[in-house]
């Protein structure tokens, strides 16, 4: 019997050391720690067997470069003391590429494909000094002293399917590739911009921070393969094109759909003789991005599965098999001062809603998702939870199956608190303490009408909510939304958080940027300063003399900037600013609006606010809003 025993603990050895030789210790929820490919050959077997092949080209000649320019010049340190806002930002310390920037004199705009840099302050001397024109798409760009970082997107459509290596399978939106450049200009003549590197990608952009000196851009790139060849990602700096060797690209033991490459590249924007750092990772495609000043968090969306293979190896295609329930992988890289190190992954319950969902706080990761869905095919009960992992992205604390049947509208974490919005017919407002990392509990919630798309600090005790007011349906289980509210939210009291004021704009059709992107959000808690753009939509009542349904959209009638004072009393209409000139484009536009002169960012510098468009930028007076200049934009 003894005998037997060991003979069954010995064979349990060798199995356990033979599979994972054979599968390469692929595992749907086991250790997910980053490892290199050994060969090209690995690399070509990996993603054969666990890439989908849908969506894939082959073909040797789908590198397509730009023309790239490198000059020298010298540059020289630029400072300002006049004080000005900054974009909306997540971290402090970690800059976010926008659209429109300024360092307190210049404003740098994106427009269309055209950036330009407009002398701004004082205003009555604005102009426009010059005008940079690209072929691609522009991202976004950062302002470091004398250098500007554009990131431009481009397209080769150049493909010659007849050099297709059969068998191929391709998906038929697949025709061409995305490159994309990061161009770092010399700015200290703003009249004339000096191009001084350009470093190109394969792929798309996906997001970018700049800590300091360095900007980090996040790159993804669809491999293309067939049977006997894959696709290997390239840079190109300094006019020198490499490719990427399958021995430094990293993949994860996790089975997913690994059809991404995610290269993360690190440029000294103040020192152009530094050749950039990267890394490269095999993933699937990625989903959010956190960024702390020491580490980038990825998230990947996938169904939680096993691996299911019904031959010995070489093992065939893994089947992902679903279950309704959403898993995001976590991959953190660690970054200081341009160096890259990819560090370990991990996996929690659910899907992320954006960045806000995600936080890094005293040596510990955070995160808040949604399992489930509220509406459509497939829907299930959905529930929400928060997690807490260590920095090697195992879970020691969690909060979970919060608010069910309802789904994540916001989240903001802010030290020892995480302030969660779930939604379906009425806002509860989750106030969470995190100071026990390893026991998150919910330490009270508000339950209003409404919900919130975006959180903001007003101060440690008080929240600003940016979303819409709603009016719960008469029949069936939801609410319809109304115009745009702002709450303010007062949480000192932690088990009774309340709503000390509200505003709301227009009827249901009013909306605004701030609901989906946080950079059109101003606020300045010294100033007492609120600005938001809005579109607002208002609802003639006399066409209803019964009363006007909840379902009712109204006509829009104001494109333009609200201009708050906000304190602890709440929020006071100072005024509104618009860049049309009269009203026949909103009247005129039916459901859906858009327009060149659509206000989308605003800033200050001093006591003048800006507002800009596409086609405008527009001066007046911080203190009562008088129009002081206005510039039209090319």
């Amino acid at each position: 019997m003894k005998s037997s025993v060991l003979f069954l603990v010995f064979m349990l050895v060798i199995v356990g050391l033979i599979v994972p030789l054979y599968f390469k210790e692929f595992v749907a929820m086991g250790e997910t720690q980053m490892r290199r490919f050994s060969s090209y050959e690995e690399l070509k077997d990996f993603v054969r067997t666990h890439a989908q092949f849908y969506g894939y080209s082959t073909m040797e000649g789908l590198k397509g470069l730009p023309v790239r320019m490198f000059l020298a010049s010298d540059a020289n340190a630029y400072s300002l003391s006049l004080d000005y806002s900054k974009t909306n930002i997540q971290v402090e310390g970690v800059d976010e590429a926008d659209i429109v920037k300024t360092d307190g004199e210049y404003i740098y705009i994106v427009s269309g494909r055209n950036v330009t840099i407009l002398k701004a302050y004082p205003p009555e001397e604005a102009e426009i000094l010059s005008r940079i024109t690209l072929n691609g798409t522009i991202s976004g760009l950062f302002i470091s002293g004398n250098k500007m970082v554009i990131f431009e997107g481009g397209y080769n459509p150049n493909i010659d399917y007849a050099t297709f290596a059969a068998p191929v399978k391709f998906h038929p939106y697949y025709y061409g590739t995305s490159e994309t450049s990061i161009k770092v200009y010399d700015v200290s003549d703003r009249v004339s911009p000096i191009l001084m590197r350009n470093v190109a990608l394969d792929g798309y952009y996906f997001d970018s921070r700049m800590i300091g000196d360095y900007v980090y851009a996040v790159i993804n790139e669809h491999v293309y393969a067939n049977e006997s060849w894959v696709s290997l990602p390239t840079i190109c700096s300094n006019g020198e094109v490499k490719e990427i060797d399958a021995t430094q690209i990293y993949y994860s033991n996790v089975s997913d759909y690994f059809d991404t490459y995610t290269t993360i590249v690190a440029i000294n924007t103040q020192n152009d003789a530094e050749e950039p750092t990267r890394e490269t990772i095999l993933l699937g495609s990625a989903s959010n991005m956190y960024v702390s000043m020491n580490n980038i968090y990825i998230t990947f969306q996938g169904y939680n599965g096993e691996v299911r293979s019904s031959s010995p190896p070489p093992i065939s295609p893994i089947q992902i098999l679903p279950t309704n329930e959403w898993r995001t992988t976590i991959h953190r890289v660690r970054i200081e001062n341009g160096e890259i190190e990819i560090g370990p992954s991990g996996h929690v319950q659910g899907n992320v809603l954006n960045q806000f969902s995600m936080d890094e706080y005293n040596g510990y990761f955070r995160i808040a998702t949604t399992t489930g869905e509220v509406w459509g095919w497939g829907a299930s009960s959905s529930r929400n939870h928060v997690y807490v992992l260590d920095m090697n992205l195992n879970i020691i604390g969690r909060l979970e199956n919060l608010a069910p049947g309802e789904k994540i509208h916001s989240a903001r974490f802010m030290g020892d608190r995480c302030y969660l919005v779930t939604f379906k017919k009425i806002d509860p407002l989750f106030v969470i303490d995190l100071s026990n990392p390893f026991a998150p509990i919910v330490l009270g919630q508000l339950k209003i009408t409404g919900y919130s798309d975006y959180l903001h600090p007003y101060d440690e005790n008080h929240v600003i909510g940016i979303g819409k007011e709603t009016v719960e349906a008469e029949e069936g289980d939801f609410a319809w939304y109304q115009g745009v509210k702002i709450s303010l939210f007062d949480v000192s009291d932690v088990e009774h958080p309340k709503e000390i004021d509200k505003y709301e704009i227009g009827d249901r059709g009013t909306d605004s940027p701030v609901l989906r992107d946080h950079k059109s959000f101003l606020f300045d808690r010294a100033k007492g300063l609120l600005i938001m753009p809005v579109l607002v939509a208002e609802i003639d009542e006399a066409k209803y003399p019964g009363g006007v349904p909840s379902w009712v959209q109204g006509d829009f009638v104001f494109q333009g900037a609200y201009v708050f004072n906000i304190s602890l009393s709440g929020f006071a209409l100072k005024g509104k600013i618009t860049h049309l000139e009269n009203a026949t484009e909103l009247m005129k536009s039916g459901y859906y609006f858009d327009s060149s002169y659509s206000v989308e960012r605003s800033l200050y510098i001093d006591n003048v606010l800006y507002t800009i468009s596409s086609k405008k930028i527009k001066m007046n007076s911080l203190e009562n809003l008088a129009k002081i200049n206005e510039i039209e934009l090319p």
